[in-house]
């Protein structure tokens, strides 16, 4: 059996800097995801929502009604179009999309922030440890934010020696 060496990183400025350059470059490749499936969704809904209107409006009129084939088409096409604008704003609302953008830049600005501040800051007064723990608490903050928002819900350890209450954290 091949034995295994266990590398060190070291923790020095150069760390720090990677740890800030990854969450960064994170947060805005994440930001730029969430924008585009927000505005996609928000568009598509539009469309839809006017294409529904639109198709019902169109299958009511007497020549649509005449020609068996039309009348037929029409009566699929409104539902399906109006149960296609229902599953892409159901998807908006669950993922949360444009609200996950704004705290993807949030996080992202933050963390450029943070970065900055240490790199203002003369190498001899830095606290590496501080700074570790900075950086992971506001992407810790964000991650429990994200599940809050996503989930509806939050686990969190209670304490034994205190009574329950009902609906109140």
């Amino acid at each position: 059996m091949a034995e295994r060496t266990h590398q060190s990183t070291e923790i020095d400025a150069d760390y720090v800097l990677r740890q800030y350059k990854d969450k960064i470059d994170y947060y805005w490749g994440a930001s730029r995801h969430n924008k585009k499936a927000y505005k996609s969704v928000r568009t598509l809904s539009i469309i839809l929502g006017s294409a529904v209107t639109l198709v019902s409006s169109i299958s009511a009129a007497s020549f649509v009604q005449d020609i068996n084939e039309l009348r037929v088409f029409f009566a699929v096409l409104t539902p399906i179009i109006a149960a296609t604008l229902t599953v892409i704003s159901g998807l908006g609302q669950n993922f949360h999309w444009g609200a996950t953008w704004r705290d993807m830049v949030i996080n992202a600005i933050r963390l450029e922030k943070e970065r900055d501040r240490f790199l203002a800051t003369e190498p001899s007064k830095r606290n590496l440890e501080a700074e570790l723990e900075i950086l992971n608490g506001i992407v810790l903050e964000e991650t429990k934010t994200f599940f809050r928002r996503v989930l509806d819900s939050e686990v969190r350890p209670t304490d034994k020696n205190q009574p329950e209450t009902e609906g109140k954290p």
